[in-house]
């Protein structure tokens, strides 16, 4: 018999949504789930699966019933011949990465945060960068999902291909994932370069930067030309790091916590405190170099807002000069440094934000000094019309003002998801408040 908690809180990581669910389950087996599912059938209940709880939007929040899959982490298989491991939805990356490393396998692309779980990090649509990399749901060959009726389907390339095609992105809407199998390579060293360089010089030369490295990405500093080259690629080096506390910490943490509070009342000190810190910590070439899962993630030190949208690749250039246009044109617009920009290569997954197209992935942020809220909406809403001008989509786990109007439009095959979503779900089990604006 699964027992559930009354008077649990949920809030995720970045402490920007909360929820008190009505009952709390860690169920510790596919039975258990069942349980709960019947129960929700039964008292006519909403049910939200929860990870990680890294997604800084309201993606997981409900006050119906809430499943924390935190018990059900086990790795279930590992094929070494096709290199493919097989686990429950519920473990944690951090926890798979040592036992891939036993194995000899890896995982060829991750996010930043490895305090996630499999089931989620692919329905949130999580990614990273590279443009021979797709988001990390590509790198699902088969999961298991069990259905608001308590069937369970088996799904893959070969077997029940339609909800495969969707279920590798889902949301949460389409049921419980329970097993999900991953394709591995085998394990690898990365060696990270960062060195600085100018916004022009990158726009103008994007596409031999792509080509110079598998994991490219940079970071620009608002109301500066200043930009941050980041190379990662494979490499046989012996760990090195240049990791250091006091500037890590001391300078890149506390102090500026201190003065990005200080410029909440006066936020005139953005721009110098962009230019400032890029200056003391981004203008000497660093290198590290580990097992490859050590370099993908890296400490979220600051709790913050953010929004990342997926555009189209060839618009990368357009949409960054036109924010930094605007930035330029209203002074008391203040956006906090990095914008960081990823690419991505596209897909066939229904609701992938890469969907049929090579993607940049543009990130703002605002973070939140001492827990305050620094007035970003004029930022945000600058940002969100020119993404949504040059066909971009939000990313999943972050906070956006769509709705299903937005999502017709950036979506050839939102209507068709939505069917497979209705069969699966015909009472609507799986919806919450954030997934209602994106069905209804």
């Amino acid at each position: 018999m699964v027992h559930g908690y009354k008077g649990v809180k949920f809030q995720n990581w970045a402490r920007t949504y909360g929820c008190c669910p009505e009952m709390y389950y860690q169920p510790t087996s596919v039975e258990e789930v069942r349980e709960v599912l019947a129960l929700a059938r039964q008292q006519n209940k909403r049910v939200k699966v929860v990870g990680g709880g890294h997604s800084p939007s309201d993606i997981a929040c409900t006050d119906g019933f809430m499943i924390h899959m935190g018990k059900m982490n086990q790795v279930l298989q590992v094929d070494i011949e096709k290199k493919q491991v097989t686990v429950e939805a519920g473990i944690l990356l951090a926890d798979l990465h040592p036992q891939l490393g036993k194995h000899g396998l890896a995982l060829s692309n991750l996010g930043a945060v490895s305090d996630v779980t499999a089931g989620g990090v692919i329905g949130s649509g999580t990614h990273n960068t590279g443009i021979k990399h797709g988001i990390l749901a590509t790198q699902v060959v088969a999961l298991t999902l069990l259905t608001a009726d308590g069937t369970i389907l088996e799904c893959s390339e070969s077997s029940n291909a339609e909800v495969f095609q969707a279920a590798r992105v889902h949301l949460g809407c389409l049921g419980v994932i329970l097993t999900i199998t991953l394709q591995c390579v085998p394990q690898f060293h990365l060696q990270e370069v960062s060195f600085p360089s100018t916004l022009e010089e990158v726009l103008n030369n994007l596409d031999s930067h792509l080509k110079k490295s598998e994991y490219f990405r940079f970071l620009w500093f608002p109301h500066s030309e200043n930009v941050s080259v980041i190379y990662q690629d494979h490499t046989n080096k012996p760990p090195s790091s240049c990791a250091n506390w006091f500037w890590d910490y001391a300078i890149g943490f506390y102090l500026l916590e201190f003065l990005l509070w200080i410029s909440t009342f006066l936020p005139g000190l953005v721009g110098w405190i962009n230019r400032c810190f890029f200056w003391l910590l981004f203008t000497r070439k660093k290198e590290s170099s580990n097992v490859s899962h050590k370099i993908f993630t890296y400490e979220c030190r600051f709790k913050q807002h953010v929004q990342d949208w997926a555009i189209p690749r060839e618009k990368t250039k357009e949409a960054l000069l036109e924010l930094k246009a605007m930035l330029e044109a209203h002074p008391k617009m203040v956006a906090h440094y990095p914008v960081e920009v990823r690419f991505t290569r596209g897909d066939d997954i229904l609701l992938s934000p890469c969907f049929q197209r090579d993607s940049c992935y543009m990130n703002i942020i605002m973070y939140r000094p001492y827990g305050k809220d620094v007035p970003r909406l004029d930022y945000w809403l600058t940002y969100e019309t020119i993404m949504k001008k040059v066909g971009g989509r939000p990313h999943w786990a972050k906070a956006h003002n769509c709705t299903r109007k937005d999502f017709e439009k950036m979506y050839p095959a939102f209507s068709k998801f939505c069917a497979i979503r209705e069969k699966l779900d015909p009472t609507g089990m799986f919806l919450n408040a954030y997934l209602e604006k994106v069905f209804y």
